[in-house]
């Protein structure tokens, strides 16, 4: 999320927002050492509480009531507007790990949702602090701030054998991701969005520029 400084709710809001989202960075981090069947037999549990108590919020109006008191000043706009109010992100960010998790090789996982958590916390918050260029609903510099950021997560994530090609194929997953965070809007949330664009692209270039580069080796580590 890259909005435009002073449009929605205030940036204290928002630094607390993000700290929480940060928190998900440890999704792919424990991915990392363990196999593919225990992450699922985390993430289920944890996204069914979270969806269940979400969609209760939205269809329950006492539940709404009280959800909306104790986490109220977390939630966004569009999350809690009296017509066509949307899941929150935990639960999106959730159904995206599991989604990844399920379809995707790890070294692809572990990047795109690297890249999800850290870029978009840092395009939400320079481009509400900073940012002074529209973009469609989002600004330049948070835009940029999302990049530039992507870019070193593509240098730091993990990889198979650590080819230039390897690096090539981040570099342009994390472009496709920055076009998709600035593109999504009310219809599709980004935390759904981007990860799973990343991780599409990125398998489908492992294919055609590494044919020979076995993608589920760093699966076979831990698994």
């Amino acid at each position: 999320m890259n909005v435009f400084a002073g449009v929605e709710e205030s940036y204290s809001a928002e630094l607390i927002r993000k700290s929480i989202h940060l928190c998900s960075l440890s999704i792919p981090v424990v991915y990392y050492f363990i196999s593919r069947e225990t992450a699922l037999t985390i993430l289920l549990p944890l996204a069914l509480a979270f969806g269940l108590s979400d969609i209760a919020r939205l269809f329950m109006p006492s539940v709404g009531a009280l959800y909306n008191k104790l986490f109220g000043f977390l939630l966004r706009r569009h999350e809690v507007r009296a017509t066509k109010p949307r899941l929150n992100g935990a639960t999106f960010v959730l159904l995206s790990a599991l989604i990844c998790i399920w379809l995707f090789p790890k070294v692809i996982v572990i990047t795109a949702f690297a890249i999800l958590i850290i870029s978009d916390t840092a395009a939400a918050l320079i481009g509400r602090r900073f940012g002074r260029h529209p973009f469609r609903s989002k600004t330049v510099e948070g835009t940029t701030a999302f990049f530039v950021t992507a870019l070193l997560v593509v240098v730091l994530a993990p990889k198979i054998d650590f080819l230039a090609t390897e690096y090539l194929i981040g570099t342009i997953a994390a472009i496709l991701g920055t076009f998709v965070e600035a593109v999504s809007g009310d219809l599709i949330d980004d935390n759904l969005s981007v990860p799973i664009s990343i991780s599409i692209v990125m398998w489908i270039l492992y294919a055609l520029l590494l044919p020979t580069v076995n993608v589920w080796g760093l699966d076979r580590i831990y698994g």
